[in-house]
Protein backbone atom coordinates (compact mmCIF):
# COMPACT_ATOMS: atom_id res chain seq x y z
CA UNK A 1 0.00 0.00 0.00
CA UNK A 2 1.55 3.84 -0.43
CA UNK A 3 2.77 5.15 2.32
CA UNK A 4 0.02 8.37 3.42
CA UNK A 5 1.91 11.97 2.62
CA UNK A 6 3.30 14.71 4.47
CA UNK A 7 3.70 17.79 2.81
CA UNK A 8 5.70 20.68 4.70
CA UNK A 9 8.64 23.13 4.36
CA UNK A 10 10.74 26.65 4.92
CA UNK A 11 10.98 29.62 3.45
CA UNK A 12 14.86 30.33 2.55
CA UNK A 13 15.51 33.51 4.38
CA UNK A 14 18.19 32.09 6.30
CA UNK A 15 19.40 29.32 8.30
CA UNK A 16 16.71 26.85 10.61
CA UNK A 17 16.59 27.54 14.05
CA UNK A 18 15.75 25.78 17.10
CA UNK A 19 12.55 27.11 16.75
CA UNK A 20 11.65 25.40 13.13
CA UNK A 21 13.24 22.31 15.04
CA UNK A 22 11.14 21.79 18.03
CA UNK A 23 7.95 23.22 15.74
CA UNK A 24 7.80 21.16 12.86
CA UNK A 25 11.49 19.65 11.47
CA UNK A 26 11.50 17.08 14.65
CA UNK A 27 8.81 16.00 13.38
CA UNK A 28 9.22 15.12 9.96
CA UNK A 29 12.59 13.30 10.87
CA UNK A 30 10.34 11.18 13.34
CA UNK A 31 7.80 10.31 10.77
CA UNK A 32 10.18 9.95 7.75
CA UNK A 33 9.94 6.66 7.89
CA UNK A 34 5.97 6.25 8.46
CA UNK A 35 4.89 8.84 5.56
CA UNK A 36 5.78 9.84 2.01
CA UNK A 37 7.36 13.38 2.82
CA UNK A 38 8.00 16.25 0.32
CA UNK A 39 9.82 18.93 1.78
CA UNK A 40 9.74 22.45 0.22
CA UNK A 41 12.11 24.79 0.08
CA UNK A 42 9.79 27.84 -0.45
CA UNK A 43 11.67 30.48 -2.66
CA UNK A 44 8.82 31.47 -4.37
CA UNK A 45 6.88 32.67 -1.28
CA UNK A 46 9.91 34.28 0.36
CA UNK A 47 10.14 36.42 -2.23
CA UNK A 48 6.52 37.85 -1.33
CA UNK A 49 8.64 40.06 1.28
CA UNK A 50 12.00 39.72 -0.05
CA UNK A 51 11.53 40.77 -3.72
CA UNK A 52 13.72 43.33 -3.44
CA UNK A 53 16.67 40.88 -2.15
CA UNK A 54 16.65 38.05 -4.34
CA UNK A 55 19.67 37.27 -3.36
CA UNK A 56 19.00 36.58 0.15
CA UNK A 57 16.70 34.04 -1.05
CA UNK A 58 18.83 32.08 -3.98
CA UNK A 59 21.73 31.72 -1.10
CA UNK A 60 19.45 30.07 1.23
CA UNK A 61 18.13 27.49 -0.79
CA UNK A 62 21.05 25.46 -0.30
CA UNK A 63 21.19 26.61 3.58
CA UNK A 64 17.90 24.96 4.37
CA UNK A 65 18.98 21.67 2.26
CA UNK A 66 21.49 21.62 4.25
CA UNK A 67 19.70 21.86 7.52
CA UNK A 68 17.53 19.62 6.35
CA UNK A 69 19.84 17.21 5.87
CA UNK A 70 21.81 17.69 9.06
CA UNK A 71 18.95 17.42 11.32
CA UNK A 72 18.46 13.89 10.10
CA UNK A 73 16.22 13.92 7.04
CA UNK A 74 16.89 10.71 4.83
CA UNK A 75 17.80 11.74 0.95
CA UNK A 76 16.98 8.53 0.28
CA UNK A 77 13.12 8.48 1.69
CA UNK A 78 12.00 12.05 1.47
CA UNK A 79 11.62 14.27 -1.58
CA UNK A 80 13.73 18.11 -1.38
CA UNK A 81 12.64 20.50 -3.51
CA UNK A 82 12.53 23.67 -4.83
CA UNK A 83 9.00 25.39 -5.18
CA UNK A 84 9.81 27.82 -7.83
CA UNK A 85 11.09 24.40 -10.27
CA UNK A 86 7.56 23.60 -9.85
CA UNK A 87 5.55 25.34 -12.31
CA UNK A 88 2.33 23.52 -11.75
CA UNK A 89 2.16 25.04 -8.43
CA UNK A 90 1.73 28.20 -10.05
CA UNK A 91 -1.55 27.49 -11.58
CA UNK A 92 -3.24 25.57 -8.90
CA UNK A 93 -2.46 29.33 -7.31
CA UNK A 94 -4.37 30.60 -9.99
CA UNK A 95 -7.09 28.57 -10.19
CA UNK A 96 -7.57 28.80 -6.10
CA UNK A 97 -7.46 32.60 -5.98
CA UNK A 98 -10.85 32.89 -7.53
CA UNK A 99 -12.17 30.78 -4.30
CA UNK A 100 -10.99 33.35 -1.45
CA UNK A 101 -11.89 36.92 -0.78
CA UNK A 102 -9.80 39.83 0.29
CA UNK A 103 -11.76 40.09 3.29
CA UNK A 104 -10.92 36.51 4.19
CA UNK A 105 -7.22 36.91 3.62
CA UNK A 106 -7.46 39.31 5.86
CA UNK A 107 -8.96 37.84 8.50
CA UNK A 108 -6.22 35.13 8.68
CA UNK A 109 -4.72 35.57 12.06
CA UNK A 110 -0.83 34.49 10.69
CA UNK A 111 -1.05 36.85 7.88
CA UNK A 112 -2.23 39.54 10.52
CA UNK A 113 0.55 39.29 12.63
CA UNK A 114 2.98 39.02 9.86
CA UNK A 115 1.79 42.48 8.76
CA UNK A 116 2.14 44.18 11.45
CA UNK A 117 5.52 42.23 12.71
CA UNK A 118 6.90 43.65 9.39
CA UNK A 119 5.38 46.85 9.03
CA UNK A 120 3.60 46.68 6.21
CA UNK A 121 0.31 48.32 6.63
CA UNK A 122 0.64 51.17 4.40
CA UNK A 123 2.99 49.61 1.61
CA UNK A 124 1.08 45.01 1.46
CA UNK A 125 2.47 43.89 -1.78
CA UNK A 126 -0.41 41.65 -3.12
CA UNK A 127 1.60 38.66 -3.59
CA UNK A 128 2.42 38.70 0.44
CA UNK A 129 -1.08 38.84 1.22
CA UNK A 130 -1.87 35.95 -1.08
CA UNK A 131 0.95 33.74 0.03
CA UNK A 132 -1.80 31.47 2.21
CA UNK A 133 -3.34 30.68 -1.22
CA UNK A 134 -0.27 29.87 -3.04
CA UNK A 135 0.73 27.68 0.19
CA UNK A 136 -2.47 25.75 -0.05
CA UNK A 137 -1.87 25.22 -3.66
CA UNK A 138 1.38 23.52 -2.42
CA UNK A 139 -0.24 21.10 -0.05
CA UNK A 140 -3.27 20.26 -2.11
CA UNK A 141 -1.07 19.48 -5.00
CA UNK A 142 0.78 16.53 -3.85
CA UNK A 143 -2.82 14.71 -1.91
CA UNK A 144 -1.41 15.72 1.80
CA UNK A 145 -2.81 13.83 4.72
CA UNK A 146 -0.42 15.71 7.54
CA UNK A 147 1.23 18.81 7.60
CA UNK A 148 3.74 19.08 10.12
CA UNK A 149 4.04 22.53 11.58
CA UNK A 150 4.21 25.00 13.94
CA UNK A 151 1.08 26.41 16.24
CA UNK A 152 1.50 29.70 14.32
CA UNK A 153 1.03 28.32 11.01
CA UNK A 154 -2.57 26.40 12.35
CA UNK A 155 -4.69 29.28 10.61
CA UNK A 156 -3.00 28.53 7.10
CA UNK A 157 -4.49 24.85 7.41
CA UNK A 158 -7.77 25.96 8.31
CA UNK A 159 -7.81 28.06 4.69
CA UNK A 160 -6.32 25.71 2.80
CA UNK A 161 -9.19 23.31 4.09
CA UNK A 162 -11.54 25.85 3.32
CA UNK A 163 -10.09 26.19 -0.33
CA UNK A 164 -10.15 22.15 -1.03
CA UNK A 165 -14.15 22.07 0.30
CA UNK A 166 -15.15 25.28 -1.57
CA UNK A 167 -13.60 23.61 -5.02
CA UNK A 168 -14.76 20.56 -4.22
CA UNK A 169 -18.65 21.52 -4.15
CA UNK A 170 -18.31 23.95 -6.64
CA UNK A 171 -17.00 21.69 -9.30
CA UNK A 172 -18.64 18.65 -7.79
CA UNK A 173 -15.71 16.49 -7.01
CA UNK A 174 -13.98 15.14 -4.59
CA UNK A 175 -9.98 15.89 -5.91
CA UNK A 176 -9.44 17.73 -3.87
CA UNK A 177 -8.29 16.03 -0.08
CA UNK A 178 -8.54 17.88 3.32
CA UNK A 179 -5.54 17.60 5.59
CA UNK A 180 -4.64 17.70 9.02
CA UNK A 181 -2.39 19.98 11.23
CA UNK A 182 0.65 18.10 13.46
CA UNK A 183 2.04 20.51 15.98
CA UNK A 184 4.91 20.06 17.67
CA UNK A 185 5.83 19.30 21.66
CA UNK A 186 6.05 23.39 22.10
CA UNK A 187 4.06 25.53 21.04
CA UNK A 188 6.36 28.22 20.31
CA UNK A 189 9.76 28.55 21.48
CA UNK A 190 10.77 31.98 22.74
CA UNK A 191 13.83 34.00 21.49
CA UNK A 192 16.65 34.31 23.38
CA UNK A 193 15.47 38.09 24.51
CA UNK A 194 12.42 37.08 25.60
CA UNK A 195 10.35 38.98 23.73
CA UNK A 196 9.12 37.21 20.89
CA UNK A 197 8.92 33.96 19.42
CA UNK A 198 12.46 32.85 18.31
CA UNK A 199 12.86 34.00 14.54
CA UNK A 200 15.36 34.63 12.04
CA UNK A 201 14.58 37.99 11.38
CA UNK A 202 14.32 39.19 15.02
CA UNK A 203 17.88 38.04 15.54
CA UNK A 204 17.01 36.30 19.16
CA UNK A 205 17.57 32.56 17.16
CA UNK A 206 20.05 29.96 17.89
CA UNK A 207 20.99 27.94 14.95
CA UNK A 208 21.28 24.28 13.68
CA UNK A 209 24.67 25.31 12.48
CA UNK A 210 25.64 27.43 15.33
CA UNK A 211 29.23 26.91 16.58
CA UNK A 212 29.72 26.07 20.28
CA UNK A 213 30.85 29.63 20.83
CA UNK A 214 27.94 30.80 19.22
CA UNK A 215 25.49 29.05 21.50
CA UNK A 216 27.62 30.27 24.61
CA UNK A 217 27.95 33.80 23.20
CA UNK A 218 23.71 33.78 22.42
CA UNK A 219 23.04 31.88 26.09
CA UNK A 220 25.02 34.16 27.96
CA UNK A 221 22.93 36.95 26.16
CA UNK A 222 19.58 35.46 27.25
CA UNK A 223 17.09 37.49 29.20
CA UNK A 224 16.28 35.78 33.07
CA UNK A 225 15.16 37.88 36.04
CA UNK A 226 16.32 41.40 36.34
CA UNK A 227 15.66 41.44 39.89
CA UNK A 228 18.11 38.42 40.60
CA UNK A 229 20.41 40.78 41.23
CA UNK A 230 22.64 38.72 43.45
CA UNK A 231 22.72 34.90 44.16
CA UNK A 232 21.59 34.78 47.35
CA UNK A 233 18.39 36.60 45.90
CA UNK A 234 15.54 34.63 45.34
CA UNK A 235 14.53 34.13 41.58
CA UNK A 236 11.24 34.27 39.06
CA UNK A 237 11.28 31.12 37.14
CA UNK A 238 8.37 32.33 35.07
CA UNK A 239 9.66 34.40 31.92
CA UNK A 240 12.84 33.53 32.40
CA UNK A 241 14.07 32.11 29.02
CA UNK A 242 16.81 29.56 30.59
CA UNK A 243 14.81 27.72 32.11
CA UNK A 244 12.06 27.94 29.42
CA UNK A 245 15.05 26.16 27.64
CA UNK A 246 15.80 24.18 30.13
CA UNK A 247 12.15 22.81 30.25
CA UNK A 248 12.70 21.84 26.09
CA UNK A 249 15.61 20.39 26.15
CA UNK A 250 16.88 19.07 28.96
CA UNK A 251 16.51 15.55 29.06
CA UNK A 252 16.85 15.58 33.15
CA UNK A 253 13.26 16.90 33.98
CA UNK A 254 13.19 15.87 37.68
CA UNK A 255 16.83 17.57 38.00
CA UNK A 256 15.21 20.81 36.26
CA UNK A 257 12.48 21.25 38.50
CA UNK A 258 14.69 21.23 41.32
CA UNK A 259 16.98 23.78 39.93
CA UNK A 260 13.81 25.66 39.84
CA UNK A 261 13.07 25.26 43.59
CA UNK A 262 16.59 25.98 44.26
CA UNK A 263 16.07 29.74 42.23
CA UNK A 264 12.97 30.30 43.88
CA UNK A 265 14.50 30.12 47.39
CA UNK A 266 17.61 32.14 46.09
CA UNK A 267 21.77 30.42 46.03
CA UNK A 268 21.63 29.96 42.53
CA UNK A 269 23.37 31.85 40.25
CA UNK A 270 22.25 32.48 36.62
CA UNK A 271 26.18 31.48 35.67
CA UNK A 272 25.61 28.47 37.06
CA UNK A 273 22.22 27.85 35.06
CA UNK A 274 23.45 29.25 31.64
CA UNK A 275 26.82 26.87 32.17
CA UNK A 276 24.52 23.92 32.34
CA UNK A 277 21.81 25.41 29.00
CA UNK A 278 24.78 25.62 27.08
CA UNK A 279 26.62 22.28 27.72
CA UNK A 280 22.47 21.20 27.06
CA UNK A 281 22.48 22.86 23.53
CA UNK A 282 25.76 21.65 22.58
CA UNK A 283 25.25 18.46 23.03
CA UNK A 284 21.95 18.80 20.98
CA UNK A 285 23.45 20.29 18.35
CA UNK A 286 26.92 19.40 17.50
CA UNK A 287 25.21 16.25 15.64
CA UNK A 288 23.66 18.39 13.37
CA UNK A 289 26.22 20.12 12.96
CA UNK A 290 28.58 17.47 12.22
CA UNK A 291 26.17 15.90 9.70
CA UNK A 292 25.71 19.30 8.26
CA UNK A 293 29.57 20.07 7.47
CA UNK A 294 29.98 16.38 6.16
CA UNK A 295 26.90 17.30 3.66
CA UNK A 296 28.36 20.94 2.51
CA UNK A 297 31.14 18.89 2.08
CA UNK A 298 29.73 18.20 -1.79
CA UNK A 299 27.49 21.32 -2.01
CA UNK A 300 26.75 20.51 -5.75
CA UNK A 301 25.93 17.20 -4.74
CA UNK A 302 23.41 18.81 -2.37
CA UNK A 303 21.77 21.07 -5.46
CA UNK A 304 21.56 18.26 -7.45
CA UNK A 305 19.27 16.65 -4.86
CA UNK A 306 17.16 19.22 -4.71
CA UNK A 307 16.85 19.43 -8.57
CA UNK A 308 16.06 15.56 -8.87
CA UNK A 309 13.58 15.91 -6.04
CA UNK A 310 11.97 19.17 -7.87
CA UNK A 311 11.54 16.83 -11.01
CA UNK A 312 9.79 14.17 -8.66
CA UNK A 313 7.79 16.90 -7.39
CA UNK A 314 6.31 18.04 -10.67
CA UNK A 315 5.28 14.57 -11.81
CA UNK A 316 3.16 14.17 -8.62
CA UNK A 317 1.97 17.91 -9.00
CA UNK A 318 0.96 17.22 -12.74
CA UNK A 319 -1.50 14.93 -11.61
CA UNK A 320 -3.33 17.15 -8.95
CA UNK A 321 -3.06 19.98 -11.38
CA UNK A 322 -4.51 17.67 -14.08
CA UNK A 323 -7.25 16.69 -12.32
CA UNK A 324 -8.15 20.10 -11.65
CA UNK A 325 -8.19 20.97 -15.18
CA UNK A 326 -10.54 18.04 -16.27
CA UNK A 327 -13.10 19.06 -13.47
CA UNK A 328 -12.51 22.64 -14.41
CA UNK A 329 -13.53 22.07 -18.00
CA UNK A 330 -10.25 23.81 -19.54
CA UNK A 331 -9.10 23.48 -22.48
Amino acid sequence: MAKPIILTGDRPTGPLHLGHYVGSLANRVRLQHEYQQYLIIADTQALTDNYDNPDRVRTNILEVALDYLGAGIDPEKNVIFIQSKVPELYELTVHFLNLVTVARLMRNPTVKDEIKQKNMEESLPAGFLMYPVSQAADILAFQTDLVPVGEDQNPMIEQTNEIARRFNFLYKTNCLKEVKPLTGSVGRLIGIDGKLKMSKSAGNAIMLSDSFNEIKAKVQKMYTDPNHLKVSDPGQVEGNVVFAFLDVFDPDKAAVEELKDHYRRGGLGDGVLKQRLTGILEDFIAPIRKRREDYAKDREEVLRLCFKGSEQAREKANQTLTQVREVMKLL
